[in-house]
């Protein structure tokens, strides 16, 4: 059989190949032959020197949510900032950040912060600083120049630990302000101390099948010289607690809960306890964000019922980079000490003042953002507020900057914008216009005398080269009493890193030299500076 096949195919080999002889087999040589099926098709052969498929890389955009969602101010309108704060955040990887500064009037910038690294769970960050001016003022009117001095010390450890499901957090903090007020309005030395004692928890695993945040605060007040408020003391145990579940699909429900019990030694003052309760029910999915619950707030002093409130949140955003939404808030605002000197630190409360409700804070807006760094948002609302404070005796003829409250509302309508490009030119402009009135005002003095009917702001920020910021900045705010100046401040500042982790800044204030007030009866500076150094390490 194997001589026939050698046979048949002996002729179709070529004739040189036909010309060779077979050897026989022997004991040292022996052939083999391997037979195998003729298959003319050749597997995966379209594949042979085909490079793969490149599939292109997709990139799946995310879900960009803004948070529209206001928190309680500690004023109404909001605390405005000083114009020598400087930002404290540090950058990531440096521990630690001291900065001094100094400039004219007495101006003091004194500020360190340092977070220990204790382990890969537990971090403790210390922090110290003194910020204030020392100096004359021009007064105005009769008063003339006035020696002013006003200065601010704090003092704060806040440690973390990290357990497997858990974080655990430890806060002590101490505050001082030392200050004088104008001699023919409400002479004498003013000092306020604060202390607290924050211990709180907080769930980070999502596996749990609720989430739950808890924190307890030992709050202390004292305010040290007024002649109706000597030694007054106030004594506050605030707790929080949250907790929250998923039912799937996006949807959660959860109940908030805040509790203020104070005590204080004063007998223009009583002890009272102030509850919250604040169940919710929450969607995300698709682009919709929704939210609907209600703030139950009974307090149990000032003759006040159960008062009630709306938290309801309903916004959409589109894949265009547009978001609308539309919400209405309220919630109660403590007037306690602590309130009262944002509000006005130079006043005194003429007694003990109920709390500050927002009844009501409802708004609509639309926020828009481009993939070019253009940022935009218009909103409008109205918001209505039961016992809000006022400087009750401000006008003419009067020597005292006692506290009251009365019932207001506002209308009010505003922009944002935005741009930024690649770090190297930011800039950011907003505007609100607000229109008050006060129930049954009359010939009321001051109730809404310094409240804000049009706040503005411009800022430019600039990075031309790596080692060198700078930034220009207006502020401009027009008050609801005619005989009020409007602020108005220029300021521009500027930090240069002369070496890895140490540099230099100069902040300006005031520029046009302008004659305004952001307290009642409280002059601000002239034009004035204040520079110095800074070091990371």
């Amino acid at each position: 059989m194997k001589l026939g096949y050698l046979s048949l195919a002996a002729l179709f080999l070529p004739m040189g190949l036909a010309a060779q002889t077979q050897q026989p087999d022997t004991a040292l040589t022996r052939t083999v032959v391997v037979e195998q099926e003729y298959a003319p098709l050749i597997q995966d052969a379209a594949k042979v020197n085909v490079l793969p498929r490149v599939e292109e890389p997709k990139v799946t955009p995310k879900h960009v949510e803004y948070d529209t969602a206001p928190a309680a101010a500690t004023q109404i309108p909001a605390d405005t900032l000083p114009s020598f704060a400087a930002k404290e955040t540090l950058p990531q990887g440096t521990p630690g950040y001291v900065r001094l500064g100094y400039g004219n009037l007495g101006n003091l910038d004194a500020y360190a912060d340092y977070l220990f690294r204790l382990s890969a769970r537990d971090r403790l960050g210390v922090t110290v600083g003194v910020q204030g001016m020392d100096g004359k003022l021009d007064a105005g009117g009769d008063y003339g120049k006035w020696d002013a001095y006003d200065y601010r010390t704090r003092a704060a450890l806040d440690y973390t630990h990290r357990f497997d499901r858990v974080d655990l957090n430890l806060a002590g903090r101490f505050g001082l302000r030392n200050f004088n007020r104008l001699p023919d309005l409400a002479p004498g030395k003013q000092k306020f101390t604060s202390g607290d004692v924050h211990v709180g928890v907080a769930s980070t695993d999502e596996a749990l099948p609720v989430q739950f945040r808890a924190e307890t605060n030992l709050l202390l007040y004292q305010r040290g010289a007024d002649d109706d408020m000597l030694d007054a003391k106030e004594v506050a145990v605030r707790t929080e607690a949250e907790a929250w579940g998923s039912l799937g699909g996006g949807q959660t429900v959860g109940v908030a809960l805040r509790m203020d019990n104070l005590v204080y030694r004063h007998n223009l003052y009583e002890d009272y306890t102030a509850l919250s309760l604040t169940p919710y029910y929450a969607y995300e999915a698709g682009g919709w964000k929704l939210r609907a619950g209600a703030h139950l707030d009974p307090t149990f002093c000032f003759g006040q019922e159960l008062r009630v409130s709306p938290d309801v949140q309903v916004q959409y955003a589109f894949p265009a980079r547009v978001v609308l939404y539309a919400q209405a808030k309220g919630g109660r605002l403590l007037n306690d000490f602590r309130r009262l000197e944002a509000l006005n630190p130079y006043a005194s409360p003429a007694g003990q003042l109920a709390p500050t409700y927002e009844r009501l804070n409802a708004a609509v807006g639309i926020r828009v953002g481009t993939l070019s760094g253009f940022g935009l948002h218009v909103f409008g609302g109205y918001q209505y507020l039961e016992d809000d404070t006022y400087l009750g005796m401000a006008g003419e003829g009067f020597d005292a900057l006692p506290l009251a409250t009365w019932d207001t509302e506002n209308a009010y309508v505003g922009a944002e914008l935005g741009y930024s490009y690649r770090d190297i030119v930011t800039f950011s402009a907003r505007g609100t216009y607000r229109h008050w009135s006060a129930t049954n005002d009359g010939d009321l003095v001051g109730v809404l005398a310094f409240k804000p009917s049009f706040e503005g702001d411009f800022r430019v920020e600039l990075h031309p080269i790596a080692p060198l910021r700078v930034h220009v900045g207006y502020r401009h705010i027009e008050r609801e009493g005619d005989h009020i100046d409007p602020v108005s401040n220029l300021y521009a500042g500027a930090t240069y890193d002369l070496f890895s982790g140490l540099g230099v800044y100069l902040r300006l204030d005031n520029l046009l030299d302008k004659d305004y007030r952001y307290d009642w009866y409280y002059p601000t500076q002239g034009i004035n500076f204040l520079g110095g150094l800074t070091l990371r390490f």
